[in-house]
Parts: structure tokens; C-alpha cells; sequence
């Protein structure tokens, strides 16, 4: 028998042979070969007694409206919430067994709070579903059991990281408590607590059964009348192109016959790779090497809560009477030839990997050294890039869904995110905000960049225990896209020499030493006020007295053409931007439920020649849209997929990569720019809001007057070959006005001060622009009808249930978003994004609040109650305002100062 702490001391002693990078996976073996009993850590798998596998369960229909391809937990949970919301003629393929890919080898933990509040919603529908729908359904017991969750903290920043779930827990009535070092030991007696600092424990955890989930789901949704069709591999996957040029998934062929679809869902785990190569499809994930061993019995750990020590990047999963040990290593094994030909299947175990979670384990249960081994589980696990799902509609193909890449988080993420999906597949949009698992929000050039996916999803898995701190960023894959502006510093900081990728190192790769980029972000990794606080302070306030420059070349820039162009720009913007040639418009645009997709500007252009890439060649109207670039990706396919269902005939073409952007911003812009621009910049001769093609220092550009930090100044979207003479002339004419470059901080400082939102924090598409303060960007007095405005009549109609409020509070402390809201005692949401605002000197949140009556939530219901907001578990008094705290009537941006 081999005990824990016996395996440490062997591979501790033990002569290691040089390994070369990266390639640990050729040296390792698998077994195509089913699994041998004692190796599996369930009872039962769905595996047939006889091993047959001769053909599929049952027979092929014709056509399917879904085909779901992958019998895991993803596949499994779509196909059932597909059932469940209507749709019969829908089928699962499972090339071998239900779960027998990496499914049934998962530790199944459910953990119900996360960093993120569209998580914790994912994770609490999962919970429901496997502990309470399915047996209502089916009368079959799933296997969920409910022994709670403890997390483990041996610093201060970790406890801070714990009790800001606790916080965000709170206003989902999630239960959680921060126990002290003793109280810890009361509740699992057979745990070391000298070195902690203290826990929390989540008393509702638990833990899920692969198989007897997958099975209960399975047949609840054929009960509903979708067909669940095992040993029947998918051999390709028809695609056509229709009229307009759109490729449209067409049939799923297998050996056993073809079945007619016009909708693919891609769960093939970590095989989805291939299936998508079948359709022409990218999908940007990585398999590994994840393992865990399951002991011997021991004494006293029944009934135990499950543990997570993140710190020691080591689990410890209750499993009847003994515990499954696993976690996250520095150094995992990389599967680079996935085979086709692996079911139920397992690798060997490399103890000189695992070791490091046997100590850590030890450590936290020191009767584990003395515990035997009963088996070793290490399985593939697919990994992706940001360490988060890749779902959605691929933009290479309409109608081929992704519901992969779970990072071996598929069990507990699958409830929420198969009923997403299923409602993304039957009504063109998921319900909650999903751009974070949304495969769009990757930029195309690197969803198929070998290196970028390698060396992401390594950093992404060695850091999934590490503390989440608000201005994380990695170092993996650097400069992988650049800017006009690349060598000029627009950063708070000096701009560092960026190091190749050391994979932190492992594989015997030479770690970088005296990088000072490193050693910057890591001054950076604190939940207080970060060490550039000072830095970010002077470049807003230099923005806000004096003038400042922003490098803002990441933005997207499209142009929209054609003979349907001015019906295309009526339908996708909520504002009419149908103004006369020269103007430029802010607007939204929706989803078909009314959610806001993007806030971007729209500037109409005179028709004419083409002046690339200012302009493009236009007998008609002609748009040129300027997006957010962190999500341009999205918009771009956003858009794309609106022409396409709405069949209008125009043109999108993008000229992100043709361009820069800088952004000049101040009371002294004008001053700075008169110098450099060949055109009056007065309000009576240039308009907030108008842009012009003008003359800076002998090159053509785009001057817009336009403001996203609520100042007098313009934006400059200038040819990439012209763009450092033109920043050199603005900087050289702003020397005498002491003119700075700003960096993203300072931008997200001065934009919540004055109240502008950011896609993605404090507007999502689960949001309305009604309920952002968005209105003003909808044309509903007039009759022009555009996407999701039946919504918006509503709301208006009924009132709103939830609205965005604006928070200050008097005490100096530091929010990021995720604190919990109060009112009155009672809570009624959590901010979505905060900031300090150096200019008002106060801390500013922005939340959505509903009333706990399910009322509407007015100004009076606003004004007349108490907030608080709770910060990791301590309660500071707000002020709500109904508007922004700093220049309410817009005077700066129209040059009047006072």
C-alpha cells in the first residue's frame, strides 16, 4: 500500500531527469483501454457491462432542429434545458458513452461563490437543478450531497479576497461565515490551523456525482421527447453557403447515417478542437494533464466540509469516508496529440508534478501522511487562454454553437451555462450577461495563434488559486498586437521592457529575473489603495485644470456602406443618427430582449471618392463607427449577424488595425490643438459633437469633438503612417500648457466621476439603456422602429423594477466594484464598478438596485433611503445622487469654465 507521506519522501529523493519545455506529454502514456475498476472513483460509470459498442443506442433521425455533440456535463445540461424550453426534435451524439470523455473522472466540488456576480448566478442554477429540479422531475436521486465549503486563508489578503464574496454573497442570500483559526478547528477537528490566518465557510456546498447527474439529466430530457443517441461518433460536419455569402451549418455526418440541421452545439470537451476544424471553426483551447489521488478510509472525516487552500493550490474533496486530493501546478502536463481513441481512460500519474499537492495537503491534514492511496485519477482537462468557457455562436460559422473549454469547472458552471445556452440557441441571445465565456470577446487574430493559446492557458491555470486582485494582468503573450503609439509611453508608470513568456519557470525554462514589468504589477496586487494612486491622481488632475493626452487606438473603427445602409443604421442604433453629414452621434445598441450590445459613436460622412482609411467610397449614406476596442471583436459580429437576419444589403468593413486614435482633453485642448489643426476649433465653428477631416502638422485626419473623461477636447482618428508625427506636433505645442500622457486608469477615474459607462462594468447586455441612464440615446419620440424597441415601450410603460444609482462615500477607502448594496438595512444589489474620484475626492460606485418589494424603483424610493455599502464585511454610510456628482449640467465639455 502506498501511504501520502511515504510518495513524498520517494519522489523527493529521487534522481529527476532534465526535461525538455514543453514536451512532457510525449514521454507520457495513456490507456486506450477502459479503466480498471479500482481506479475509478464512482461506483458505477455508465459504461455497458459487456464493453459492446458495436453502433449507435438508436437509430438516426433524418434531422434534428439542435444536434448536441458531446455526451459530458455541458452536453447533458443543453440538451436537458433545451428539452425544458420547448424544443423536442433535438439530439445528443456521444461518439462512446455518456461522460466517458472527461466528465466521469471530475471531482464534481460545487463552490457557490466566485468573483463575479453573473457566476455566482450560474453556479446557484446548477445547484438547483442537480439538488432539487431533477428528483422533483424524475424521482432519481443525482447524488448531490451537501457537506458545505471551507476556504482556507494563511494571509490577510486572502481573508480580504474571501470576505469580498462574502459581501456579494450577501445580496444573493448566499450564506456564508469568516471563522477565526479556533473556530475553524471545531468544525473539521482533523485540520492543522496553526498557519492560518482564518476561513470561510459556505455551509450550502457541496458536492455532485457525474454519472447519476448526467444520467438524471438525460432522461428527463428524453422524457420530454430529445433523443440521446451514444456510440455514434461525429465524422463531419456540412456547411453552406446561402445567397448572401453566409456560411450556415448544414448536417452532422457519422458512420450510422447524416442528420439535416441547421444548429451544432460544439461539447466535445477537449476534443473540441477537431469538431470545429470539421466546420472551418477556431476554438482556442488546450488540453492538460489534471489529476487527483482518492485515499484510503480515514477516521473522522465523515461529514466533513470540502476544502479548498488556495495557497497551498491544493483541494480536498470529502468522498464518502476518505478524500479526494488535487489542484493547480506550476508545471502541468500539456496533451498535444488529443486522441480520438480514449474512453474512460486515464494517464499515469507523475508523482514529481503531484508532489507539491501532497505536502500542501499534509500540511493542512497531518493524519494524511500516515493515510494509504486507494487510486490515482489524471485525466484530460481542456484550458483556455483567460481560464474561462468559450460558448456562443462561432463568427465563422452561423448556427455552430461552443459550449467548451470549462477548465475542469464543467460540472459545477454546466447548470447555468447549459440553460444559457439553450436560450442563446432558441431566441439569438443568452439571458444573463455572458461576454465573459462569449467566444467573441477574443480578438480573431488570436484564436488560432498557437503560442498565445499555449502560453495563456498555461498562466491561467498555474494562477487559478491565485488571489484576484483588481489590476491583475498576465504576463504570458505579450505584444501580440500593437499600436501606432507602441514606443511611446501612455502608461502612469514608466514603460518597461516587456520578457518573453518563462512559464513561471517550469519545464526547466530560465525564469526571468530582474524584470522589472513584473515587479511593477506586483506593487499593483492589493485590495487597498494601489502604490500608482499618486501617479493616476496627477494625470487626472492634470486632464481636469490643465490638458492631457489618451492613446485611445484600441478603439474599433468600421465604416457601414451601401444601398441599405441608412435602413441598417435606423435598426441597429437606439438614437437617430441620421443627422446632417458632419455630425456624430453617441448611441447604443440592443439585443432583441432590449439589452444594451454596445455604446459606441456613429458619425455620418459626406458620400463620395474614397479617401482611405478616412473615408471610404460611397454613392450614399456612409457611417463610420468608433467602438470600444477591448470589445470591438463582439461588436463587429454584433453587427454582422444583425445585417445578416435582417437581410439588408450593405457593407461593413473594419479599419481598426488602418488607424490610431489620441485623445486630447482639458480646458486647454483648444489652446493646444489651434496650434496644430488647420481649422477654427471655436464652439461657433467646431460643435461638441460634429468632426471634421482637417490638416495636423501636414496629414490628413479625423477630428472629432468628443469627450469620454467630461472635458473641453477632441479626438484625433489619424492614418497609422501619420500617426507619430502628429502626436510629436501635439506634444511639441502642448509643452508651454504642460501637457501629459495619460494612461487607462486616469480614463477610468475621470469617466465614473463624471458618470459615463463602461460596456461591460456598469452596462451589459443584460441591462437597458432605461435602466443604465441610457434614455437620452433613444429615439422613442419618434416612429422609426429599431432592435429591441418593443422592450424599452414597455418598460417605460410599466416603470423599472432595477436602475443604476451612483454612489459616494466620505470615508478614504478603495472599492472595485462587487461591494453590496443596503437600503435601509436591507440588501438590494452590489456596485458594478467603483473608482476614486480624484476631482471630487471621494470614492464613486456605480450598482443597479431593485426594490426588495419587486416595485418600481423611482427617484422618490431613491431619495428617500439609508445606503450603505459593505466592503469585505464592514458597513460605510453612502449618498445616493440621481446624477453625476461632477459637473451635472455638462458645462466643461461645452468649454465653459467657470
Amino acid at each position: 500500500m502506498a501511504f501520502l507521506g511515504r510518495a513524498v519522501r520517494r519522489v523527493v529523493t529521487a534522481v529527476r531527469p532534465p526535461l525538455s519545455p514543453l514536451c512532457r506529454t510525449t514521454a507520457r502514456s495513456y490507456s486506450s483501454e477502459p479503466t480498471k475498476e479500482k481506479s475509478v472513483p464512482y461506483e458505477t460509470t455508465l459504461q455497458q457491462k459487456d464493453g459492446s459498442s458495436s453502433g449507435p443506442t438508436k437509430p438516426l433521425p433524418r434531422s434534428a432542429d439542435v444536434v448536441v455533440i458531446g455526451g459530458g456535463s455541458l452536453g447533458c445540461q443543453t440538451i436537458y434545458h433545451l428539452a425544458k424550453m420547448g424544443m423536442t426534435n433535438v439530439v445528443l451524439l456521444e461518439r462512446d458513452r455518456l461522460t466517458s470523455g472527461t466528465t466521469w473522472h471530475t471531482a464534481g466540488l460545487l463552490w457557490q461563490l466566485r468573483p463575479s456576480d453573473v457566476e455566482v448566478e450560474l453556479l446557484a442554477h446548477t445547484r438547483n437543478v442537480i439538488s432539487k429540479d431533477l428528483e422533483e422531475e424524475t424521482g432519481l436521486h443525482t447524488g448531490w450531497i451537501q457537506n458545505g465549503g471551507l476556504f482556507i486563508a494563511s494571509n490577510k489578503q486572502r481573508l480580504d479576497e474571501y470576505k469580498r464574496l462574502m459581501s456579494l454573497g450577501k445580496v444573493y442570500g448566499i450564506e456564508s461565515h469568516v471563522l477565526s483559526p479556533a473556530e475553524t478547528k471545531d468544525l473539521y477537528p482533523l485540520m492543522n490551523v496553526d498557519d492560518l490566518y482564518g476561513t470561510l465557510y459556505v455551509p450550502k456546498d457541496g458536492t455532485m456525482d457525474p454519472a447519476g447527474t448526467c444520467t438524471t439529466l438525460t432522461r428527463a430530457a428524453t422524457a420530454r421527447g430529445a433523443k440521446v443517441i451514444e456510440n455514434c461518433p461525429v465524422t463531419g460536419i456540412q456547411v453552406r453557403t446561402d445567397d448572401f455569402g453566409v456560411k450556415r451549418v448544414k448536417a452532422v455526418e457519422t458512420p450510422h447515417g447524416t442528420i439535416d440541421t441547421p444548429c451544432v452545439v460544439n461539447c466535445a470537451g477537449v476534443w473540441a478542437t477537431k469538431l470545429g476544424e470539421m466546420a472551418g471553426v477556431k476554438v482556442p483551447l488546450i488540453a492538460m494533464h489534471h489529476a487527483y489521488v482518492v485515499t484510503e478510509r480515514i477516521e473522522g472525516i465523515q461529514n466533513m466540509p470540502n476544502v479548498r487552500d488556495h495557497d497551498a493550490s491544493v483541494y480536498l474533496r470529502l468522498q464518502g469516508d476518505a478524500l479526494s486530493v488535487g489542484g493547480y501546478e506550476q508545471n502541468p502536463i500539456f496533451w498535444d496529440e488529443v486522441s480520438d481513441n480514449f474512453a474512460f481512460s486515464l494517464f499515469d500519474l507523475d508523482w514529481d508534478i503531484f508532489t507539491q499537492h501532497i505536502e500542501g495537503a499534509i500540511n493542512r491534514v497531518p493524519g494524511l501522511e500516515q493515510t494509504g492511496i486507494k487510486s490515482t485519477v489524471c485525466g484530460p482537462e481542456s484550458f483556455t487562454a483567460d481560464h474561462k468557457p468559450l460558448m456562443g455562436e462561432a463568427p465563422e460559422v452561423r448556427g455552430f454553437f461552443l459550449g467548451c473549454g470549462f477548465n475542469s469547472a464543467g460540472m459545477m458552471l454546466g447548470g447555468g451555462c447549459g440553460r444559457e445556452l439553450a436560450h442563446w440557441i432558441i431566441h439569438g441571445r443568452p439571458e444573463k450577461d455572458m461576454y465573459g465565456y462569449d467566444i467573441r470577446r477574443f480578438h480573431n487574430s488570436l484564436t488560432d495563434n498557437t503560442s498565445w493559446i499555449r502560453e495563456r492557458s498555461h498562466e491561467s491555470y498555474a494562477k487559478n488559486y491565485s488571489v484576484v486582485f483588481p489590476f491583475d494582468e498576465p504576463l504570458a503573450s505579450r505584444n501580440m498586437r500593437k499600436d501606432p503609439f507602441h514606443e511611446v509611453d501612455f502608461k502612469e508608470t514608466t514603460l518597461m521592457c516587456l520578457k518573453d513568456y518563462d512559464y513561471y519557470g517550469a519545464y526547466d525554462m530560465k525564469k526571468n529575473v530582474n524584470y522589472k514589468y513584473n515587479e511593477l504589477l506586483g506593487k499593483e496586487y492589493t485590495f487597498g489603495f494601489p502604490p500608482h494612486h499618486d501617479v493616476i491622481k496627477s494625470e487626472c488632475l492634470s486632464c481636469r485644470h490643465g490638458v492631457a493626452v489618451f492613446d485611445m487606438s484600441y478603439f474599433g473603427k468600421f465604416y457601414l456602406t451601401g444601398p441599405d445602409a441608412k435602413k441598417a443604421a435606423d435598426w441597429l442604433f437606439t438614437a437617430d443618427v441620421n443627422k446632417k453629414p458632419g455630425s456624430t452621434v453617441y448611441t447604443c445598441m440592443l439585443n432583441k430582449g432590449g439589452g444594451t450590445e454596445a455604446d459606441l459613436t456613429v458619425s455620418r460622412l459626406e458620400p463620395g471618392a474614397a479617401n482611405l482609411p478616412l473615408a471610404p467610397q460611397s454613392n450614399g449614406d456612409v457611417y463610420y463607427l468608433a467602438i470600444g476596442g477591448g470589445v470591438a471583436e463582439h461588436n463587429w459580429n454584433h453587427i454582422r449577424t444583425t445585417l445578416q437576419d435582417q437581410g439588408f444589403h450593405c457593407q461593413l468593413t473594419d479599419h481598426s488595425e488602418d488607424m490610431g486614435m489620441i485623445s486630447i482633453q482639458g480646458p486647454k485642448s483648444r489652446e493646444v490643438l489651434q496650434e496644430v489643426l488647420d481649422t477654427d476649433l471655436s464652439n461657433e465653428a467646431f460643435a461638441f459633437s460634429t468632426h471634421k477631416v482637417v490638416n495636423a502638422a501636414g496629414h490628413q485626419v479625423r477630428a472629432m469633438r468628443l469627450s469620454f473623461v467630461g472635458e473641453l477636447g477632441w479626438e484625433l482618428h489619424i492614418p497609422k503612417d501619420s500617426c507619430l508625427p502628429v502626436y510629436h506636433a501635439v506634444m511639441a505645442a502642448g509643452a508651454k500648457h504642460g501637457i501629459i500622457n495619460s494612461g487607462y486608469r486616469a480614463i477610468d477615474s475621470l469617466s465614473i466621476e463624471k458618470g459615463y459607462r463602461h460596456w461591460h462594468a456598469d452596462l451589459r447586455p443584460d441591462d437597458t439603456p432605461l435602466e443604465s441612464g441610457l434614455g437620452f440615446t433613444c429615439k422613442l419620440k419618434s416612429s422609426i422602429p429599431f432592435q429591441g424597441r418593443e422592450r424599452l415601450e414597455k418598460q417605460k410603460e410599466e416603470g423599472l423594477r432595477r436602475r443604476i444609482v451612483c454612489f459616494t462615500i466620505d470615508e478614504k477607502v478603495p472599492m472595485f466594484g462587487l461591494e453590496a448594496i443596503f437600503r435601509n438595512g436591507t440588501p438590494v444589489g452590489h456596485l458594478r464598478r467603483s473608482d476614486y474620484g480624484f476631482f471630487v475626492d471621494k470614492t464613486i460606485g456605480y450598482g443597479y438596485i431593485r426594490n426588495p418589494d419587486g416595485g418600481v424603483v423611482s427617484a422618490d424610493f431613491i431619495k428617500s433611503g439609508e445606503f450603505t455599502l459593505e466592503r469585505m464585511g464592514v458597513m460605510y454610510k453612502a449618498k445616493a445622487h440621481l446624477k453625476s456628482p461632477f459637473d451635472p449640467e455638462n458645462k466643461r465639455i461645452k468649454g465653459i469654465y467657470a
